[in-house]
């Protein structure tokens, strides 16, 4: 049996049960830090790399105030979130090209949200084929970069 290690995720599955609130506003809590997820803060909302990400460069958006759905979101709120999925395509296609992107949000657990208190968006970037044996017959991602080293190259980005 193939064993893949993924060492960059003790930190985080090790302190994340003994971490109460949300995961989100902590990670916000760290912008400025050198091994921060977060790519970006805007006025009302932030970027940050997914630290279980579908594929590389997956990015989450959030407004800062902690909200959990839609409706409770300011209208400024809503718009700056889209102005950063805008953003965040840009900065993805000069970094990792992807053929494309799936952007969404999942409101409610049952709708596949993992984080259910704050409300945040994903964008996930796309290959033709990253679906591959790997994720169908081994139910085992790869990816290839860490994101606190991908968070490090996109900031730059993010910051023009």
């Amino acid at each position: 049996m193939d064993v893949l290690r993924s060492p960059w995720r003790l930190a985080y599955v090790t302190s994340a049960a003994q971490q109460a609130g949300c995961v989100l506003c902590r990670a916000l809590e760290t912008a400025g830090e050198a091994r921060s997820l977060v790519v970006h803060t805007g006025p009302l909302c932030f970027v940050l790399m997914n630290l279980y990400p579908y594929n590389a460069g997956h990015l989450m958006i959030s407004p800062r105030r902690h909200v959990a759905r839609l409706q409770d979101a300011s209208s400024e709120e809503l718009q700056e979130l889209m102005l950063l999925a805008q953003r965040a395509e840009v900065v993805l296609g000069e970094t990792h090209r992807p053929e494309g992107l799936n952007v969404g949000i999942n409101l409610g657990r049952t709708a596949g949200a993992g984080v259910e208190g704050h409300l945040h968006l994903h964008v996930v970037p796309r290959w033709n084929g990253d679906t591959n044996f790997m994720t169908v017959t081994g139910e085992t991602r790869v990816i290839p970069e860490d994101p606190v080293a991908t968070a490090q190259r996109l900031r730059p980005l993010f910051a023009k």
